[in-house]
């Protein structure tokens, strides 16, 4: 069950872990602090972080706790990490991991190499359960959050997510050049080559194009390259990579979509500079908000570092 206030002008400007803790709502800090920590608090519907205990409120945001919410109250304790790999979230529906570069998310036909789905599935089959289904997945030489569900009605919950173009998509990149302007919305049509096994522009015509849409802004800018953020609205393969080289910033460390005009100074990056950051959908038992965050991995705050230091 969850509960809800709305802020009305007699609370604005308290701080949220001060209002949560009146007598009327948790009862003291410490519970509203725990329960911030845990992902139980929610401001107008996005989950609040423990920095948000310190921010005043504003008159109408709908302040919303959720004790019993999967994964937090009732998260499995052990264990947090899989044969290496990082669990972010895990309830008896899904199953999120923190991918790092070099590992597919799901295995290839021959089988030869390892994935996250082998590891996960090893993992269920510890707790009795079945294969996982994949419902979100990205490129072997990307990091970041990739989700499994736990059985069918999950999975198809979750994928009608997807197919209605819900959930939230957010990656970081970091690009060649300087995007103009700083912020705005890519907008290509794509068809994908099975013999090239990549992706290509096309036009309205072609019965196989494929729109996709993507918003990015700038968040940090270097001498000849930039930290963009992006959020999908479709769900493309490679489409990040191939969007942002039509438009002259191929992604640092890129391999594959490199074609066209010759670059800026390269930089020695192992891979495309490509993290999914964040995936928010909504849990598919409860309906509820639930925004499984991927930290930066090493590699890439390496190559920030180096680049804000004009390396």
């Amino acid at each position: 069950m969850a509960d809800s206030w709305t802020v009305d002008a007699a609370a604005a400007g308290a701080r949220l872990d001060k209002f949560l803790a009146d007598a009327g709502r948790l009862g003291s800090r410490g519970r509203s602090t725990e329960a911030i920590k845990k992902g139980k608090v929610f401001v107008n519907d996005r989950e609040a972080e423990s920095v948000d205990g310190g921010k005043p409120l504003a008159v109408g945001d709908r302040v919303r706790v959720w004790m019993d919410r999967p994964g937090s109250a009732k998260r499995r304790p052990s264990p947090r990490r899989i044969d290496g790999l990082a669990i972010l979230y895990e309830d008896d529906d899904v199953i999120a991991i923190n991918k790092p570069a070099g590992i597919l998310t799901v295995p290839l036909p021959s089988r030869e190499d390892d994935s996250v789905q082998d590891q996960v599935e090893q993992h269920l089959r510890s707790h009795k359960r079945r294969r996982p289904f994949v419902v979100h997945r990205i490129d072997r030489d990307t990091s970041g959050v990739v989700l499994f569900a736990k059985h069918a009605a999950a999975h198809a919950i979750l994928k009608q997510q997807f197919l209605r173009q819900e959930p939230e998509r957010l990656y970081l990149a970091v690009v060649y050049g300087r995007p103009t302007p700083p912020a705005g919305t890519w907008r290509d049509m794509l068809t994908w080559d099975q013999h090239a096994l990549i992706q290509k522009e096309t036009d309205k015509r072609d019965p196989h194009g494929k729109e996709a849409v993507s918003d990015y802004r700038v968040v940090e800018q270097y001498k000849d390259t930039a930290l963009i953020e992006v959020k999908l609205t479709t769900g493309k393969r490679n489409q990040i990579r191939i969007q942002a080289r039509l438009r002259g910033h191929t992604l640092v460390g890129e391999q594959r979509y490199v074609y066209g005009p010759e670059e800026l100074r390269p930089i020695d990056f192992p891979r495309q500079a490509l993290h999914a950051a964040r995936l928010g959908v909504r849990h598919p038992s409860t309906g509820e908000p639930l925004r499984l965050d991927a930290p930066v991995p090493a590699d890439f705050k390496k190559l920030m570092k180096e680049l804000r230091a004009g390396h």
